[in-house]
């Protein structure tokens, strides 16, 4: 029996305005509420509302009521699939959208919806601070329940990013499982289709180690990111295509974890692709077959035992063909940026200013540090889609503009 795992993140950042060094002292307005509005009742159109709408209609198609228990295998045949939704992404929806909102709390009812925890700001925090990494968790953590009355019981970094070190910190904090990226150089010749645990965790007989589960990218990508390329071999992706390789899983996997932004829906992917008419048909299709059935996270790592021990010492994510950090924190300017903000830490929160440190929270984004990225190679087309300016460099300068002027602020 194969479980289908869908998990989509759900992220807006805070796009900045076009800050100069004019501004400095002058102009503490840094974020551009203009465009984020623009943006996000764009994405809304196009992705998040038309989305919902449909996963809302496919849980409801597969729901208890209608699919009693397989009479072969006694398996639930629902659909069922989970988000982490940004703190960031939120507060623009309470904001611009809250149409939005409503939409996922209507999610949230079916009861076959998780939710899962990550910082609130999207941040690299864990990298600088494990203090401000915590207190993020915390925000999010309250306010997933604010919202969705849920308290998560599973954690996805920011980006994906993930290493030995930070599935044991994740565990301390009484999480059961934890997302990361089924990197080849780290799996070898084993399968992302199975539950691991992270190498340094738990291991006490009274207390079991948290679960990890890794994304399939080849299978997520697929749809993510090749689903209306022309030149794939491959393209058109159809349904019974898509679900042939997801039943190649059966007897060589537990559970086919497929991660990806939630704004593959309409946005990455437009409607005119088909990528809507695949995910209707998409749950149906995979259903037929008689061992299949979609599983939550929580659902997955309780169901499925783990298999053995993945060592990830260097930190992992999802990015690029390289799955490291370097598209956050591979050039200098990007390294610059993030150690001068967050040097800043002890001087901000000592302020007890809230606008100050909202401020610098926003800040923490890991988009900013996108922005400056500098590798025009294999992924360099990817940078380029999602940067909102001219070259990385103007999103460096912009950027460390705020940065002299939140001095500024510190100071005064």
């Amino acid at each position: 029996m194969v479980s289908t795992c869908f998990y989509f993140q759900v992220h807006q950042p805070h796009r900045l305005r076009d800050y100069k060094v004019f501004d400095i002292s002058k102009n503490h307005n840094y974020f551009d509420d203009k465009v984020n509005e623009e943006i996000c009742n764009k994405v809304a159109n196009k992705c998040y509302l038309p989305t919902n709408k449909l996963m809302l209609k496919l849980i409801n198609k597969h729901s208890k009521e209608k699919n009693i228990n397989d009479k072969e295998t006694g398996e639930n045949k629902e659909f069922k699939i989970a988000y982490s939704i940004s703190g960031t992404a939120i507060d623009q929806f309470e904001q611009f959208t809250p149409k939005v909102i409503e939409s996922f709390k209507q999610l949230a009812e079916t009861g076959n919806v998780e939710f899962l925890n990550e910082t609130y700001y999207h941040s690299l925090s864990f990298l600088k601070s494990k203090k401000e990494f915590h207190r993020q968790i915390k925000m999010h953590k309250k306010k997933m329940n604010e919202l969705f009355k849920v308290k998560p019981k599973v954690f996805r970094n920011t980006e994906l990013i993930f290493n030995n070190e930070l599935a044991t910190f994740i565990e301390n904090q009484g999480f059961k499982g934890i997302l990361a990226e089924g990197a080849d150089h780290i799996l070898g010749n084993r399968s992302p289709n199975f539950v691991y645990n992270a190498k340094t965790t738990n291991n006490s007989a009274e207390k079991s180690k948290i679960k990890l589960l890794l994304k399939n990218y080849k299978l997520s990508d697929d749809i993510a990111f090749r689903f209306s390329n022309q030149k794939w071999k491959e393209w058109p992706l159809t349904t019974p295509k898509f679900t042939k390789w997801l039943n190649q899983a059966n007897g060589n996997g537990d559970v086919v974890n497929l991660f990806m932004d939630y704004e593959t829906f309409g946005e990455h992917q437009w409607e005119h692709t088909g990528i809507f008419k695949f995910m209707e048909h998409l749950p149906e299709q995979v259903l037929k077959h008689p061992h299949n059935q979609f599983v939550t996270p929580s659902e997955a790592i309780k169901k499925h035992k783990a298999r053995e021990e993945i060592d990830m010492h260097n930190f992992v994510s999802w990015a690029d063909v390289e799955r490291d950090l370097s598209a956050w924190l591979g050039n200098h300017m990007q390294n610059s940026a993030f150690d001068n903000l967050h040097k800043m830490e002890t001087q901000i929160l000592r302020t007890k200013d809230k606008k100050l440190i909202e401020d610098w929270r926003k800040l923490q984004t890991s988009d900013h540090f996108y922005y400056m990225c500098t590798k025009w190679f294999s992924d360099g087309d990817v940078h380029k889609y999602f940067n909102p300016y001219d070259s990385p460099y103007d999103g460096f300068i912009s950027f460390m503009n705020i940065i002299n002027d939140l001095r500024y602020r510190v100071k005064n």
